[in-house]
């Protein structure tokens, strides 16, 4: 266990962890420190050669950068020097024109594509699997909830089918914010690309290309903030949608409901050896608390003093990575929840007759107001019912002792009428067309760049 830091050791892939290790971080700074010297050259601004001399003198471990960070008090301008020293006449050029945040913005879209890699291909899969499951359980009658209460009779297809739906919008959304996201920032001191005289576009040109990233159409001193913010709020949208399936899941785990649960040998508690606690999905819930939390920092970065200030780089080091780390975690566990869901038919079918057929009582009043009822005369009517069944009547035999309902009705009606297939709608309809939209933008793609999710 190294580091004070939980995500060092607890939480988060490996692969997403390495994307945002110092080491990481520093090699994709020399990156764009080269990208830049390859613009420089393709502009006329600098020797043809001296973007690979990068390759030989470039070899700057983070040690190094951040020895010499504490004698400059400023890391970028720490590898600047560094790199100046050491790359012999090309050394001049290093850094010619560039202000540390082209170097350091460039080199966060370079991670940040990374990182949206791993997360959206992690993202796919939970769709996927959502979307088997919507098909398998297509026809699995359980009770619809709103308010905690009985609603009308659903499917539990349909309930997965809403999750592919609102999965496959968080995928879209990330996508979109890509676009505007996903972008190099190479123009110097306040954005103006000054240093490089009427070469600048060229420079930019070239060292993004280099990078194969599309350049912010203009910025300040610092890329758009706003950007960072819809990063971190998309993926506290993500966040939550996870945590609305993770409660899911824990509310019908409840003892006393046991229509689904984590199907895992572990020990629930250390006292109670009884216990079947849905911890994975009430780890979802608790990491999507930090994740919501974290678009309050990022929103609070947007407003710098004019062309930049430095309040955004030290909260951004930690927001950042921290952010796909914990987006990360939760995805892994979504993927792990959804291979040991257990699903309890039998409960399903038993919770459904609690109510012992009341739940149908729309059912029942759509069919009044066909026969003439004014419908606020039929729901008044049926909510009287409801609210007198005697102990341990069925709705049907309360209905069929009402003078006037027995009167509208034959046994044989009633009893059509409150078959739950039959009150179902036009579920599979609709959960084709959620599995349909999902698949049409898991189809489109998501990067602008050769990188494939």
């Amino acid at each position: 266990m190294d580091g004070v830091c939980v995500l060092n050791w607890r939480y988060g892939s490996i692969e997403m962890r390495r994307i945002f290790e110092v080491e990481t971080m520093v090699k994709r700074f020399i990156e764009v420190e080269k990208a830049l010297l390859y613009g420089l050259a393709k502009a006329g601004l600098a020797p043809e050669h001296c973007y690979k001399v990068i390759d030989s003198c470039g070899q700057v471990s983070p040690e190094e950068v951040y020895a010499k960070e504490r004698e400059l008090g400023h890391d970028i301008a720490a590898l600047a020097y560094i790199l100046g020293e050491r790359c012999g006449e090309c050394g001049r050029y290093v850094h010619l024109g560039a202000t540390s945040y082209d170097i350091v913005d460039t080199a966060w879209a370079l991670a940040i594509r990374d990182a949206m890699s791993v997360a959206l291909k992690r993202l796919r899969g939970v769709i996927e699997r959502l979307a088997e499951m919507a098909q398998r359980y297509a026809d699995t009658l359980m009770v619809g909830r709103t308010h905690g209460q009985h609603a009308l009779p659903i499917t539990l297809g349909f309930k997965f089918a809403n999750y592919v739906y609102e999965f496959a919008r968080s995928y879209e959304r990330l996508c979109e914010c890509i676009k505007r996201v996903v972008r190099g920032k190479i123009s110097g001191a306040v954005g103006t690309m000054a240093a490089w005289g009427d070469k600048g576009l060229l420079v930019e040109r070239y060292a993004l290309e280099f990078l194969g990233l599309e350049p912010h159409a203009i910025s300040t001193q610092v890329a758009p903030r706003d950007g960072f913010a819809e990063l971190v709020a998309d993926l506290a949208i993500l966040a939550s949608q996870l945590d609305r399936f993770a409660l899911e899941v824990r509310e019908l785990s409840r003892t006393e409901i046991g229509e689904m649960f984590e199907g895992v040998k572990r020990v629930g508690s250390s006292t109670m050896p009884h216990k079947r606690n849905p911890v994975t999905a009430e780890r979802i819930s608790g990491l999507a608390k930090i994740m919501r939390s974290l678009v309050t920092a990022a929103l609070e970065n947007i407003p710098l003093m004019h062309e930049r200030d430095l309040t955004n780089s030290s909260s951004e080091r930690i927001l950042i990575p921290h952010a796909f780390l914990v987006i990360d975690q939760m995805l892994i566990d979504m993927e792990k929840l959804l291979q040991v869901l257990q699903v309890d038919e039998e409960a399903m079918r038993r919770n459904l007759e609690l109510t012992r057929g009341s739940i149908m009582a729309e059912a029942v009043m759509v069919k009044m107001v066909e026969k003439g009822v004014p419908r606020h005369v039929a729901h008044r009517r049926l909510q009287e019912l409801t609210a007198s069944m005697n102990p341990g009547e069925t709705f049907l035999e309360r209905l069929l002792r009402d003078e006037e309902i027995s009167k509208m009705f034959t046994r044989e009606e009633l009893e059509q009428v409150l078959d739950y297939r039959r009150y179902l709608g036009q579920y599979k309809e609709l959960i084709g067309r959620a599995i349909e939209y999902a698949r049409s933008v898991l189809g489109r793609g998501c990067f602008q760049t050769d990188v494939v999710v």
